[in-house]
């Protein structure tokens, strides 16, 4: 071409259109989001232990024994990494101890509502690892005690008097296994132990001529596995 004009715009024009188009090639793309609210259910074995008072007013532990709980959980998650969530948990809580002759059961039914900070290694990741601690409150729903075998203390009527509240530490781990290809439903295993601050048994309660109270300043103290499903949204 003859007009070194008309070669220099036509020149720049080629180049800037190669570098737009080099720039469209190697955009980075963005880091995967996450996802802020999370739902979930649970089923949870529970192993729990308490001091138990015999007849003779002497203190025994009681068999550690197995009962179980079923929940639901709304988590809320600020980052990928950093949450928090909110459960419903009913627990019915067993324990089997000896007097003398005589083999008691006892049965303490709560409802829990443990208030959690929830640690990510990664909710958008299609393997999290996470941890929780925080706050259990509880309200005793009843509560029953069995009995079989004979002894001395026949005439003696055992009462279980628990109060209706309790508070204590709530504490966890867990995986979460992403099963679809968003990563949005995951199967979720994992431990939770639980630790009451407040002496459950009620000694005040009035009780009748040839009885007696079972639980000896006895704590909430419970370990539990637990596996679920959970649905981020």
């Amino acid at each position: 071409m003859k007009n070194p004009f008309i070669t220099i715009g036509l020149m720049s024009l080629f180049f800037g259109t190669t570098i737009k188009a080099q720039d469209t090639v190697h955009v980075i793309a963005p880091p995967p989001s996450f996802h802020v609210v999370e739902f979930g259910a649970r089923f949870m074995p529970t192993f729990s232990s308490f001091d138990m008072q015999t007849s003779s007013g002497g203190t025994i532990k009681g068999e550690v024994t197995l009962g179980y709980g079923v929940g639901a959980l709304l988590g809320i998650n600020f980052t990928n990494h950093v949450g928090i969530q909110g459960e419903i948990i009913y627990n019915s809580l067993s324990q089997k101890y000896k007097d003398q002759d005589l083999e008691r059961k006892i049965n303490i039914r709560y409802i829990n509502l443990p208030i959690l900070l929830s640690l990510n290694t990664g909710k958008s990741r299609p393997v999290n690892l996470n941890a929780v601690l925080g706050a259990q409150f509880g309200y005793n729903v009843g509560s029953s005690v069995s009995g079989s075998g004979s002894a001395g203390t026949d005439t003696l009527t055992a009462v279980l008097a628990v109060k209706k509240s309790d508070i204590g530490f709530a504490y966890g781990a867990g995986l979460e296994f992403a099963l679809n290809t968003t990563r949005t439903i995951r199967l979720d295993l994992g431990f939770r132990g639980v630790y009451g601050f407040v002496n459950i048994s009620k000694p005040t309660a009035t009780t009748e001529q040839n009885s007696y109270y079972i639980l000896d300043h006895a704590n909430v103290d419970t370990k539990s596995g637990y596996i679920g499903l959970t649905f981020l949204f």
